[in-house]
């Protein structure tokens, strides 16, 4: 039996393992297997998702490997992203606080405010159907409903439906029928919004290969570039979630998207452990 160190993270209630690349060479399991294993919340650690840093880049400062709790691969995680930057500043694998990484999505950078506080220049939003990657109506029916939707790409594949209806009934029982829909090639992460104030929304999230999560960096920004597109909000949003808030800022509008949208929110540490395999 093999033990290897890990460390848990959480942001707003979406959390992750974090292994060391050292570690992880310690043990002879392929990487979407082992996320499947760590991940599983009755035998297992339980995460949404499993981070391993990489640090062999040339064309960034850092990056990393991220799985979904299901073995997937996610091209990016907005909430993965702040741990992820905190944990690798705290480790010493990083010896700034603003700094560049690369992932699925291309080149993040994240900030370190404080303790905390993590601020992420998530890039700009892609709205191109083809690069979603999106191939259908703006209109979309699931079992008894039609929704009025938005697509968008933070690098993952949103659709961000907004409306009155409770967004946490809604995301348990259409998010796992939109999430497969045929309008998604790639499947998508489905998010329901229900706006409060011009500043202030609620949302709720299906992800792609997590389910129902407390929280979704790339969707509470898909959400606002939605809310934005759609006349319903400012461009500097508070976005509640099942497990916290956090902040959203995008200057972009319909006609000229091509702004960098941030992300703000903590990034908190569970715990580190021996993990035995």
């Amino acid at each position: 039996m093999t033990k290897i160190q890990i460390t848990k993270m959480q942001g707003c209630g979406n959390d992750f393992v974090i292994i060391d690349f050292d570690e992880y060479k310690k043990i002879n399991i392929p990487m979407d297997k082992l996320a499947k294993k760590i991940c599983d919340r009755h035998f297992g650690i339980g995460a949404d998702g499993m981070i391993i840093p990489k640090t062999d880049i040339n064309d960034a400062d850092i990056g990393w490997y991220f799985y979904n709790s299901d073995g997937s691969i996610a091209q990016m995680c907005g909430n993965g992203m702040r741990c992820f930057a905190r944990y690798v500043f705290d480790k010493g694998l990083i010896n700034k606080k603003e700094f560049s990484v690369k992932t699925g999505a291309g080149i993040i950078k994240p900030q370190l405010l404080d303790n905390e506080t993590v601020k992420v220049n998530m890039g700009t939003p892609i709205l191109e159907d083809s690069l979603i990657p999106f191939k259908g109506e703006r209109k979309l029916k699931a079992l008894d409903k039609e929704f009025e939707i938005t697509p968008v790409s933070m690098g993952n594949p949103h659709c961000v439906i907004i409306g009155n209806e409770n967004p946490m009934d809604m995301a348990t029982e259409y998010g796992p029928i939109i999430e497969k829909h045929e309008y998604f090639p790639e499947k998508t992460n489905t998010e329901f919004v229900k706006v409060i104030s011009k500043k202030e929304i609620e949302m709720r999230v299906f992800e792609r290969g997590c389910g129902i999560t407390l929280a979704c960096g790339t969707g509470a920004c898909a959400s606002v570039v939605a809310c934005v597109l759609n006349n319903l909000t400012e461009q500097n949003v508070k976005v509640n979630l099942l497990g916290g808030s956090v902040f959203v800022e995008w200057q972009g509008n319909k006609d000229n998207p091509q702004k960098n949208i941030f992300l703000i929110g903590p990034a908190t540490y569970s715990f580190t452990a021996e993990y035995m395999l």
